[in-house]
């Protein structure tokens, strides 16, 4: 196969993989809804650049130290678990607190820090760069060419950042907005138990793998 080809084929394997339900979803789409459309935008670069974080990772064979030191991977695990907990405790603390959106949808907020919360999201489960180790594993030749090794990165980028860029658009446009406001406290407490939930996961599933 022609670097061209296993380059898509590796972008199609992550895009069916960005696009599954999970924690970053959950974070993209309530900070879309709850700040402003620039704040999900700058998140959806937070999740691109964990993308990238990841991709460079596999490719600089981090599983394989993983895979030696069982303990380490254990820690990644719980410690990214810990973080979604945290999250999910916030995000159920301030579900009763009244919230005040413009319908500019452009707010007065921090992209940084919505940037920072989707990176480190995206960071906090260390099971997806097992996912990204196990796709280049399986599509990439033995000897990897130069091109693959600057493309790739690159590509992590565009299809992470631009699938939740998309999830941040529709989900700060202003009726998905008027109903997230209306049932927030709802919305709130079911992202948060979700979240929770995740994390919880990731947890059990690191202390279990001891």
């Amino acid at each position: 196969m022609s670097s061209a080809g296993i380059f898509i084929s590796i972008m199609a394997a992550l895009a069916v993989g960005a696009m599954s339900p999970g924690p970053s979803f959950v974070v993209v789409s309530r900070i879309a809804i709850s700040r402003s459309r620039l704040d999900g935008f700058a998140a959806a670069l937070g999740m691109g650049a964990g993308g990238v974080v990841f991709a460079v990772l596999a490719l600089a064979g981090l599983t394989a130290l993983l895979s030696q030191f069982e303990w380490l991977y254990v820690l990644l695990k719980v410690a990214g678990g810990a973080y979604l907990v945290y999250i999910a405790v916030n995000i159920w603390r301030s579900a009763g607190q009244p919230l005040e959106v413009s319908d500019t949808v452009n707010g007065n907020h921090a992209p940084r820090l919505s940037f920072m919360t989707a990176l480190l999201t995206q960071l906090s489960n260390p099971k997806t760069i097992i996912v990204y180790a196990s796709i280049f594993a399986a599509l990439l030749p033995r000897t990897v060419p130069l091109s693959l090794i600057v493309a790739l990165p690159l590509g992590v980028f565009v299809v992470e950042a631009g699938w939740y860029s998309i999830v941040a658009f529709a989900c700060s446009a202003r009726h998905p907005r008027r109903l997230y406001l209306a049932a927030k406290s709802w919305i709130d407490r079911t992202a948060g138990v979700v979240m929770a939930g995740l994390g919880l996961r990731l947890i059990l599933a690191g202390v279990s793998d001891r």
